[in-house]
């Protein structure tokens, strides 16, 4: 049953963290609509676009995430019913393939995002470019800050449930 519990509180604790994509996301389209509304120079003006676009990445990141580790609380307690040790060795698999994919994605694709948006703002003079390429680094360093955090939780997560599947 400590499992059980181990599990709800990290997809709880997901949850909590996606709010923050969320958040972020409003962030950015209040930008939007900022830049929309108030922008007088080119440089305002070419603003508008890339952080509505990256306040709308952001929500459906955060939307995504909360609702499938929403419904996945539900779904641990049926899964751990059913077969405890089935549950244990599923998610410890789950688990691998994240840190995975956190490991190539997080965090090596998109520091070399971030360092290809800032070379642009070096070489092109452009207000358009300049403006995506900095909105660009400013929502991949909010994806960095909360999956940098989120990465921590889940590989503490895989540990317990390495010890727990020793155990069984």
């Amino acid at each position: 049953m400590e499992i059980l519990k181990l599990a709800t509180e990290w997809a709880r604790a997901e949850v909590f963290s996606t709010r923050f994509f969320i958040f972020f996301a409003i962030l950015f389209l209040i930008a939007s609509i900022g830049f929309w509304q108030l922008g007088k120079t080119d440089i305002a003006r070419a603003y508008i676009i890339p952080t509505l676009v990256a306040g709308v990445l952001l929500s459906s990141i955060g939307l995504g995430l909360f609702f499938t580790n929403k419904s996945r609380i539900t779904k641990f307690e049926t899964a751990y019913k059913s077969d405890a040790s089935a549950f244990v060795a599923s998610e410890i698999l789950r688990t691998e393939r994240t840190l995975n994919e956190y490991k190539a994605v997080v965090f090596k694709a998109i520091p070399i995002i971030i360092i290809v948006a800032a070379i642009l703002i070096i070489f092109i003079n452009t207000p358009t470019w300049r403006a995506i390429s900095i909105t660009t680094i400013a929502m991949l360093i909010v994806i960095l800050l909360v999956d940098g955090t989120a990465h921590a939780r889940i590989e503490a997560y895989q540990k317990q449930l390495e010890l727990a599947h020793k155990k069984a």
